[in-house]
């Protein structure tokens, strides 16, 4: 589950926020169980014990079915990340991109591999050739088992301004038929082939709907992915604020029109285990690859 500091997080919070329902958490992390057997365990009554289940079901942690007469209870998730706003002053002018997540300018994909918009998945699924498709531009989500894509982010910096740091956002997941909310895979992402860093998604996640994406997309399918931000200074690379690489902003050549992004899962990765990037009307953040160039005029 991935969450943000906004209202819709807040019956999250307010359900993990008990120790009873905590213990109810740690109870269902080892077996399914009936309202009878948490109760005991509990040691409070059954009526009680109901109330907190309600809450604990309408956070979206666990989910109940009808067994007989028996109210039999299931954890649905296994991991919360919760995104915190980031507030940085940072003494410079600003251009931010935001790059349509189907708007690559190359690819080496294996599968199992796909495109999908808002309507339903464009093209073939596993089928790589499928990735050229004129309608690939309109993707809100795209997903391989194995290989890379690359954007090109422009470079709008006069000759009078200088690049003073980089900043990406986009969100990520493994890759996995259907879907597998344990399935780690490393994902390294590079700038015009300096290497910013290698994140490990810990899954593909089905265990909750994505906040964005569409209705006619199976709930066993990969749902959302979690928001990664990178950032390239004059002091190294980062991603989400922890040192990645030793590339440095004045490794990017300026005077090229624009920069090489790759994203991808390398042949003898420890992890090879896919990736999934979520784009607009996809997962829960509703953006595509957003890029801020931080520059500074130059007398």
């Amino acid at each position: 589950m991935d969450l943000d500091i906004s209202d819709e997080s807040v019956p999250v919070f307010r359900a993990l926020a008990s120790p009873v329902r905590v213990k109810i958490i740690q109870l269902l992390s080892k077996d399914k169980l009936n309202v009878s057997q948490l109760s005991k365990a509990l040691g409070i009554s059954s009526t009680i014990t109901i109330a907190h289940l309600n809450k604990l079901e309408e956070a979206h942690l666990i989910q109940s079915e009808k067994k007989g007469n028996q109210r039999v209870s299931t954890l649905t998730i296994d991991t919360i990340n919760v995104n915190f706003p980031t507030k940085l002053y940072i003494p410079f002018k600003n251009l931010d991109i935001d790059i349509p997540i189907g708007q690559y300018t190359s690819y080496d994909v294996a599968p199992t591999c796909g495109l999908a918009d808002s309507k339903g998945f464009i093209g073939k699924l596993d089928q790589p050739g499928y990735f050229m498709d004129p309608k690939r531009y309109q993707a809100g989500m795209l997903w391989f088992g194995q290989g890379f894509v690359e954007y090109q982010i422009p470079n709008y910096l006069q000759k009078n301004q200088a690049l003073e740091m980089l900043e990406l956002s986009l969100e990520l997941s493994s890759e996995f038929p259907f879907s597998n909310n344990n399935w780690k895979s490393d994902i390294t992402i590079s700038l015009d082939g300096h290497e910013l860093g290698t994140w490990t998604s810990p899954g593909d996640f089905s265990d909750t709907r994505g906040r964005y994406t569409p209705k006619w997309l199976d709930e066993d399918m990969n749902q959302y992915g979690i928001l990664k931000s990178l950032r390239i200074s004059n002091h190294g690379s980062t991603i989400d604020g922890k040192s990645s690489s030793d590339t440095t902003i004045d490794m990017i050549d300026t005077s090229k029109s624009s920069w090489i992004l790759r994203i991808a899962v390398k042949d003898d990765a420890e992890n090879v285990g896919g990736c999934t990037i979520f784009g607009h009307k996809f997962g829960n953040h509703d953006q595509g690859i957003k890029t801020t160039i931080y520059y500074s005029d130059q007398a």
